[in-house]
C-alpha cells in the first residue's frame, strides 16, 4: 500500500493547457498504481485544454466548481462531482467559463510499454 500526502504532490504541466496548474496525486512512483495515475488540476477562469484527443481512454471528476466540455458539436457543463469518461481518439475541448476556480481529478492510464525486441 502507498500513502501518498497533498503536500507531497509534485506539479506536472500537460500539453495544450492553459491557466491551469496540475498536481500528480498517485503514479508513476515504486509502489503506487500499476495501471493508471491521478491528476489533481486547478483551472483558473477561462482556463482550459484542447481541442485535442489521446489515444488513450481519460476520466474527469469536477470537484469543484463547473467545466464546459465540447465535443462533437455538443457542449456540457460539468459540475461539481459530475463526471465523463473520454474514449480514445475523442476530440474534446474543455475551459472553465466560470468565475470561479474548478478543481478536478483526472484518471489517465500509463502509456504503453515499449514493446521488447
Amino acid at each position: 500500500m502507498l500513502i501518498k500526502r497533498f503536500q507531497d504532490a509534485q506539479p506536472y504541466e500537460a500539453p495544450n493547457h492553459w491557466g491551469v496548474s496540475g498536481l500528480r496525486l498517485q503514479g508513476f512512483e515504486a509502489g503506487g498504481p500499476t495501471n493508471q495515475w491521478i491528476g489533481y488540476s486547478q483551472f483558473l477562469p477561462g482556463g482550459g485544454a484542447g481541442p485535442d484527443s489521446t489515444p488513450f481512454e481519460k476520466v474527469y471528476v469536477v470537484l469543484e466548481g463547473e467545466m464546459t466540455l465540447e465535443w462533437d458539436g455538443r457542449t456540457e457543463v460539468l459540475r461539481a462531482m459530475d463526471s465523463c469518461t473520454i474514449p480514445p481518439g475523442q476530440v474534446r475541448r474543455i475551459e472553465n467559463r466560470a468565475n470561479h476556480v474548478c478543481k478536478m481529478l483526472v484518471v489517465i492510464p500509463y502509456p504503453p510499454k515499449p514493446k521488447s525486441e
